[in-house]
């Protein structure tokens, strides 16, 4: 099993949608360590609705949408980082963090001391919006200082060229491609929910969820440089 860790410059910046379209394109399986808020889709549904790829359980499910151990403590829990080890998979395994690196999962580890123990190269996410290119070099400074190999760095929303190229110059890092926003990935229903009302299948919710994973496949594919990642892998399979 070859293992790849997608995190991000901060929360809320679109890493899941990536890993689903990074999962889709590898023919991967998705993981994701601790889910924190249970009130709206987790992210491993999104992954399994854009993607139609496995997911595997969580580690810990936690109800409060907050930092990990917060959310741990809300519940009388403290996350034991030594029950987190990758899980095997076949193929590839994509596991995505939480927030950012220093995303604490107890009152003694972070997410960054979790990464540099699996040992698996890192994609990081980050938005092209004002104050990326702080919380980007920041981010590869601290993941660099642990020990941890850098795949690229993967830009999410509008086009921002000058400081795209400003960041990989400073962080000396790979250009990863930039995924633009896609709307509409929200809107088709969960692959749970769809009911064929025609006969020998093929309901417009089912018709609905193609058409959406396809968007992602085909942009994820237009954006992203893909056969840089796979060389990234098959250079760690062979280290």
């Amino acid at each position: 099993m070859s293992a790849l860790i997608v995190t991000g410059t901060d929360t809320g910046i679109g890493k899941t949608i990536f890993s689903a379209g990074l999962v889709q394109a590898l023919g991967a399986t998705y993981w994701k360590p601790v889910q924190s808020g249970l009130e709206e889709e987790t992210d491993s549904q999104t992954v399994a609705r854009l993607s139609g790829r496995p997911v595997l359980p969580e580690g810990y499910l936690l109800q409060l949408p907050a930092s990990p151990h917060l959310s741990a403590e809300a519940e009388g829990v403290e996350i034991d980082p030594d029950t987190l080890d990758l899980p095997e998979a076949d193929g590839v395994l994509v596991a995505e963090g939480a927030g950012g690196l220093m995303v604490p999962l107890n009152r003694k580890v972070l997410y960054l001391d979790l990464f540099a123990r699996w040992g698996a190269p890192v994609i990081l996410c980050a938005r092209t919006q004002l104050g990326t290119i702080n919380h980007t070099l920041l981010s590869l400074k601290a993941l660099r200082d642990a020990g941890c190999e850098v795949v690229g760095v993967a830009f999410i929303g509008a086009a921002e060229p000058e400081v795209e190229e400003t960041i990989c110059q400073f962080g000396k890092v790979a250009h990863l491609g930039r995924l633009p926003i896609i709307e509409d990935l929200r809107d088709a229903p969960e692959p749970g929910r769809v009911r064929s009302a025609l006969p020998g299948g093929g309901s417009g919710a089912a018709r609905s969820i193609d058409r959406t994973r396809t968007a992602l496949k085909e942009t994820f594919a237009e954006s992203i440089n893909v056969d840089l990642i796979r060389e990234a892998l098959a250079q760690g399979e062979s280290a």
